[in-house]
């Protein structure tokens, strides 16, 4: 796992995320890009974090003004992009070194959940690429 670099905004962000939530943040991503929050809460927070009903990620979106994703953090890279990728329902995660350094995470996935796991426009699968690039230095995730 990668040592993760958190300003002082995003310091404060998590701060906000835990008062709102109760759940236990260890990252938070500003991604312009998907116009969202990513935030990665510690293992088995993930409940926590979202709240009966998403009651609790709603209020955080509320708050920040924009979408709130959470992420339930894990200890192997091979579930940590499982949960990246949730809802969708992963049957395997293989981690591919190329010749030239790269390192991929192949992802196999339910035939049916191929759509959730991309996203509209993307945006699952461009989460978990920015989420395993930061905690695990992997520079791809491919859903196969």
């Amino acid at each position: 796992m990668g040592k993760i670099k958190l300003s002082m905004d995003d310091m404060a962000m998590i701060a906000k995320f835990e008062q709102i939530t109760g759940a236990s943040a260890i990252d938070i991503i500003r991604d312009d890009e998907g116009e969202r929050i990513i935030v990665v809460v510690r293992a088995k927070q993930l409940g926590k974090a979202i709240g009966r009903g998403g009651v609790n990620v709603k209020a955080a979106s509320d708050a920040f003004g924009r979408a709130v994703d959470v992420v339930e953090m894990a200890e192997t890279v091979e579930e940590f992009v499982k949960s990246a990728l949730a809802p969708a329902r992963v049957e395997a995660v293989k981690i591919i070194e190329h010749r030239d350094g790269n390192k991929v995470a192949s992802v196999t996935v339910k035939n049916e959940d191929r759509g959730i796991a991309i996203g509209r426009e993307g945006r699952n699968v461009a989460r978990a690429r920015i989420l395993v690039k930061r905690h695990f230095d992997l520079d791809n995730v491919v859903i196969a």
